[in-house]
């Protein structure tokens, strides 16, 4: 779990060997892991929660070096918040653990199966990816969800993490390699791969054959460089310019009780609301309290005409680009419909497909936007902020797709995992005779 830092040529090469041999190091940690049993696996994942308890402390002094590191390169503060940990973050993250750890193991599930007329059996099974790689920007807490879950669904990671966050990923890593050889595992089924050099993550996003898929977690530039240049199989999680439309219908107390939670919760997250859409009918009474209550929570609303003309110290003009902005921090952006349909062509230019909320007492409008909006989760007279692999049930998530894919929406265990099938027979052979020709799978 070491890296190399050199110059010039041998520098990539060395760079690309580095990385090409801890995929191949975990290709086979991988073989192995595949053949692990829930109990081992569960066991594996209770010891590394109550490690990282144990040493949290280790954990902490090293974060406090990132933090100050970022803080004197004038990392944004939404960006430090990302990074920071705490006591109370780190028991997060050990229960995380324990959460995955009781959930069902999908590896072995039987999807489905039948008898053919001929008597061959069939079972399409649950099966791992076997080597996954993540990408991912400065949160800590990354390292240690991502571990936990591709463990459990038996795979073997390779992490990338940012260089934002070097002291801290090396500390989890260390901890958590530390139980994995503990527990008889493969020392390579947790793996750290080097963070100073871009070129870490090329060498990573093209190793096809060694690595079977790569999920970046980040901003929409990393998001893009990973999907676009990658030749190993690709799972999108996209940004989270999130949408909270309050209906004409919509309750006051309930939609402001919704806004701020999912503004003011936590601003530096994907699910954190981004825009707010008002229904014309609605806006001189709601628009008042609200712009007063996000501006009680410091934060500042980005405004079209309207919202600009009802006033407030924390209000300032909304420029074009504010409308396609993930902010990560204490603003959003709002504006004035004139319909249901208008707030759902608004989330339709400016979305990103990870989460929109409608706030509304009208049964007709709550199904209409549900089935008009293309998102990854569609929420009614709900928070975006619930959008988590935790608060759906599945224990810690590797990231929320965007994709249409294999996987959409938070990523559990399952999404870790693929299929194959299995077939029975007792000395079934095909019927017909054999072509003069081979000839392509397809028409055979």
């Amino acid at each position: 779990m070491t890296t190399t830092t050199t110059t010039g040529k041998a520098s990539g090469e060395q760079l690309r060997d580095q990385v090409l041999d801890a995929a191949r190091r975990a290709k086979r940690a991988a073989a192995e892991l595949a053949l692990a049993t829930r109990s081992t696996k569960d066991a594996l994942l209770h010891a590394m929660a109550e490690a990282l308890v144990k040493r949290a402390p280790d954990v902490l002094a090293a974060n406090e070096l990132d933090v100050a590191n970022g803080r004197e390169s004038g990392m944004p503060e939404g960006l430090i918040d990302r990074l920071s940990l705490s006591t109370e973050r780190i028991e997060a993250m050990a229960d995380g653990l324990r959460t995955v750890a009781g959930l069902p193991d999908p590896v072995g599930e039987v999807v489905r199966g039948s008898v053919l007329p001929n008597g061959l059996q069939l079972q399409q099974v649950r099966v791992p990816l076997g080597v996954v790689g993540i990408v991912y920007e400065g949160r800590p807490n990354v390292t240690v969800d991502a571990a936990g879950l591709t463990l459990k669904a038996g795979n073997a990671v390779l992490l990338r993490g940012s260089s934002s966050a070097e002291n801290s990923n090396t500390a989890l890593v260390g901890i958590l390699a530390d139980v994995v050889v503990e527990h008889g595992l493969p020392a390579d089924s947790v793996q750290l791969l080097p963070c100073h050099d871009r070129a870490s993550v090329q060498h990573l996003i093209t190793a096809r054959g060694l690595v079977d898929v790569v999920i970046p977690r980040g901003g929409a530039g990393l998001i893009s460089a990973v999907v676009e240049n990658a030749t190993v199989p690709a799972i999108e999680t996209g940004v989270g310019n999130c949408h909270v439309y309050v209906d004409a219908s919509a309750d006051i107390d309930t939609a402001l009780r919704i806004l701020l939670n999912a503004k003011a919760r936590r601003t530096s997250v994907c699910n954190a609301a981004e825009t707010f859409l008002v229904h014309e009918a609605i806006a001189a009474e709601f628009l008042p309290r609200a712009i007063a209550e996000l501006g009680g929570a410091g934060v500042t609303v980005h405004g079209d005409e309207q919202v600009v003309a009802v006033g407030g110290a924390n209000v300032v003009p909304a420029t074009e680009e504010d409308w396609d902005t993930e902010f990560l921090s204490a603003d959003i952006a709002a504006a004035v419909v004139e319909s249901l349909p208008a707030a759902v062509e608004h989330i339709r230019e400016h979305g990103s497909g990870h989460t929109e909320a409608i706030v509304t007492s009208d049964v007709r409008a709550a199904r209409q936007f549900t089935a008009q909006v293309d998102a990854a989760a569609v929420m009614v007279n709900a928070s975006t902020a619930f959008t988590d692999g935790g608060e759906f049930g599945m224990g810690a998530e590797i990231g929320i797709s965007t994709q249409k894919l294999h996987a959409r929406g938070p990523m559990g265990l399952p999404e870790l995992t693929s299929t194959k099938w299995l077939v029975f027979g007792d000395g079934h052979v095909r019927p017909g005779s054999a072509p003069a020709t081979p000839s392509s799978c397809p028409g055979s």
